[in-house]
C-alpha cells in the first residue's frame, strides 16, 4: 500500500489578524463528514489551494469563498474562469508532487454567506 501524502498545514492571516474563518468552517464541515484534511493554504505551482481533503479514494481540491452578504453575486461569483485555471494549475502541480494521491479527483467551491455553507462542484479549467 502506498504511503499517504504528507499533511501540509498553513494559515492565512486576514487584515484583522485572525486566521481565515471561512476556511476553518469549511475544514470542520469536511472533517465532520469523514474527510481527512491533507493541507490548508498550500502554495504550489504559483498558486494556492485553500483546502486539500480526502475520504477514501476521493481527493478534493477546495476553493473557499466567504461573504457577509449575498450581494454582487455572492461568493460563487468570485470564482471566475481565471480563478478556476489558477486552482487547476496548483492542483496539477500538487498531484505531480504526490503521484500516489488518489484515482478520484474532484474540485469543489465552498461558498459561505453569513451562516449558510454550500458545496458546489467546480469544473476545472
Amino acid at each position: 500500500m502506498p504511503a499517504a501524502p504528507p499533511v501540509v498545514r498553513g494559515s492565512r492571516i486576514s487584515q484583522d489578524g485572525d486566521v481565515n474563518r471561512g476556511e476553518r468552517i469549511a475544514a470542520r464541515h469536511y472533517r465532520l463528514r469523514g474527510y481527512r484534511i491533507l493541507g490548508s493554504n498550500v502554495r504550489v505551482g504559483g498558486g494556492e489551494l485553500d483546502l486539500i481533503v480526502r475520504r477514501g479514494a476521493r481527493l478534493v481540491f477546495v476553493e473557499v469563498k466567504e461573504r457577509a452578504r449575498d450581494t454582487f453575486g455572492g461568493p460563487i461569483a468570485a470564482v471566475d474562469g481565471h480563478k478556476r485555471r489558477r486552482v487547476t494549475r496548483a492542483a496539477e502541480a500538487w498531484l505531480h508532487a504526490h503521484p500516489q494521491s488518489a484515482p478520484d479527483v474532484a474540485f469543489e467551491v465552498v461558498a459561505i454567506t453569513g451562516r449558510r455553507l454550500e458545496r458546489l462542484q467546480m469544473d476545472p479549467e
